[in-house]
């Protein structure tokens, strides 16, 4: 076996892991970016399985149907939770895949040598779960014979129904299947008779997920067997790292210390991996790092919107500790040391992040200055003879939500002037803009990741060519730096500083439409990065890719290095028009554009 020492860091616990899969016939593959390529469904890379979704559905890897990485993820579901023991946006996502290659035997052992043999956790600790079955698909007894024939006995084996044991589809339909999920049972007394699994006490602490994808949804509800079959497989960094040091969170571990350490100067008690606020503000300063590394902007939509949130909330948390002096940079300076050897992004980005924090930090304060500008007019407005002046929940939440002042804020200043604040109030308006943003999110991704219908693959196409239009007209600085394609439009950002004049935007769709009428072939070519970069195809994040590569060529107009899918020729698209275009962040300008029916 692999393992020769006890493995306890980070480091040690990524290269373990990818040297077992390597040992096991997988390739590695580079972490792909947190901005996903042409996916409508997330905002950010969300699991492994995310850039590999075409490959899951039967396209060919260039690496082979046996991968594995570590694959940086962002979720922001739980971004209210932040500062607890457990609860991330960014983290690392160990992960290895089958592609119609072993499926439940091989995957399920390789698992259960990699957690008693390499890492060396006591078998007698570990629990599992399966799928218990229902009208759509039968219990999964093949995984749990397998669980048994490993030497896990019956009573630490649980069969759970879809809401833990059942993974996808991503959309309304796709592949998705029963899942598998690893526990380790940690010392001390159980919080009751009923303890179990799925108890939140902390007794058992979830390490791993082995999916199986042997179904495919349809959009009549049915369940029909896949024909290619695959396994797609989960581990948290963080949360294993903590167990194998027997840390009681991630923010005990070298993964958070250097940024803790940084805050620790300078604040009082209590210690920062013991304070909430310390760790909200290391979390969020990481997660702005590698958004930043990777591209994203602060702004005021979609990632850029969420980065500006994750900035904000920090800086409001260290103004709560009572730092007043501007830090946010100096904190993304000690993500690039501590984590710019593996992942190289982060230190070729180091300039742009450090001066992204900067302005963002000083426009911060600017805000919380019209903010309070904008409540001493609202103080002004009560009567002066109010007994009880009370600020609604209503004009709060517009304080917070157009002016940034947090909660916090309002209720101090209010004080200040003798009033107080409906928080109730607040609350009740923060949760509907809450249900209204995610009910509009839920609309605005619908389709799911494996929405490759006839029209997503046209617009995909689309994209490469207004890609190439744009570096022709406006310069080859333009590069890609976001792209999100549903069934009605593409969208598409890109490196420009200035707002494109209406020629300019007229040169483009015509050059567009000019390559659509000309009916050239895309063709599809696997090789090597180097040899890609040599033929001069265009390669955004090209220190991401693996070693083989997937080009397209459209005639004698682009060549990009792509994952697909594309139609066969440009004739098919029809008709090409720019609906909008319109600043995304600073630096990065949107177009919106469709496909039209004409000369179809």
């Amino acid at each position: 076996m692999l393992r020769t020492d006890a493995i306890t860091t980070a480091k040690e616990l990524r290269q373990a892991y990818i040297d077992y899969f390597q040992h096991q016939g997988h390739a590695e593959i580079n972490s792909a970016p947190l901005i996903p390529e042409n996916d409508p469904t997330v905002l950010f890379t969300t699991a492994g399985m995310h850039p590999l979704v075409p490959f899951l559905l039967g396209e060919k890897h260039p690496a082979g149907n046996r991968l594995v990485n570590c694959q940086k993820c962002l979720r922001t579901d739980d971004i209210e939770e932040v500062g607890d023991t457990t609860h991330l946006t960014f983290f690392e996502m160990l992960g290895n895949w089958s592609l119609g290659d072993y499926f439940k035997e091989e995957a399920i052992r390789m698992s259960y040598e990699f957690l008693t043999e390499v890492l060396g956790l006591p078998a007698e600790r570990l629990w599992i779960s399966c799928f218990a079955g229902d009208a759509d698909a039968p219990q999964d007894e093949e995984a749990a014979s397998i669980w048994r024939r490993m030497g896990i006995p019956e009573s630490r084996i649980v069969f759970l129904d879809k809401s833990y044991n059942w993974w996808g589809p991503a959309g309304e339909t796709g592949p998705c299947g029963p899942d598998t999920e690893m526990f380790i049972e940690l010392p001390g007394e159980a919080c009751s008779s009923q303890c179990g699994v799925t108890c939140e006490c902390g007794k058992f602490v979830e390490i791993w997920n082995d999916v199986f994808m042997q179904y495919n949804k349809t959009a009549e509800g049915r369940y029909e067997p896949l024909e290619q079959k695959n396994v797609d497989t989960g581990m948290g960094l963080e949360r294993v790292t903590a167990l194998l040091q027997g840390k009681k969170s991630c923010y005990e571990t070298e993964l958070f210390s250097g940024i803790l350490a940084d805050l620790a100067e300078r604040i009082s008690e209590p210690a920062p991996a013991e304070s909430r606020s310390c760790r909200l503000i290391a979390e969020h300063v990481r997660a702005a790092a590698f958004l930043m590394a990777d591209g994203v902007r602060p702004g005021n939509v979609d990632q850029g919107y969420v980065l500006r949130r994750l900035i904000r909330r920090s800086l409001q948390e260290m103004r709560n500790l009572g730092i007043r002096e501007p830090i946010f940079a100096t904190l993304t300076e000690r993500v690039v040391r501590d984590y710019g050897e593996t992942y190289p992004e982060l230190a070729a980005s180091r300039g742009e992040i450090s001066t992204e924090a900067k302005n963002e930090e000083e426009q911060f304060i600017t805000t919380l200055e019209k903010g309070s500008r904008e409540f001493e007019k609202l103080m002004a407005k009560m009567p002066s003879d109010l007994e009880h002046k009370r600020i609604s929940g209503r004009k709060a939440f517009h304080l917070y939500e157009t002016y940034g002042l947090p909660l916090e804020v309002i209720r101090e200043m209010a004080g200040e002037h003798g009033a107080s604040v409906d928080e109730e109030g607040f609350r009740e308006a923060y949760r509907k803009h809450q249900e209204k943003s995610r009910a509009g999110a839920e609309q605005k991704f619908k389709g799911g990741l494996v929405d490759q219908s006839e029209r997503t693959t046209a617009l995909h196409t689309a994209t490469h060519l207004l890609h190439q239009a744009l570096r022709e007209i406006l310069g080859d600085h333009v590069t890609q730096a976001g792209s999100n394609i549903n069934a009605e439009r593409l969208r598409f950002d890109f490196t420009h500083e200035e707002k494109l004049s209406s020629e300019e935007l007229n040169k483009v769709e015509s050059r567009v439409n000019d390559i659509i009428r000309r009916d050239l072939p895309v063709e599809c070519k696997e090789m090597t990065l180097e040899e890609a970069k040599e033929a001069g195809a265009v390669a955004t994040f090209a220190d991401r890719y693996g070693d083989k590569v997937k080009v397209y060529r459209i005639g004698d107009f682009s060549l990009e290095i792509c994952g697909g899918p594309h139609v066969g020729r440009t004739g098919e698209l029809g008709g090409f028009k720019i609906k909008k275009e319109e600043s995304s962040s600073r630096g990065v300008r949107r177009i919106k554009a469709v496909l039209t029916e004409q000369d179809q």
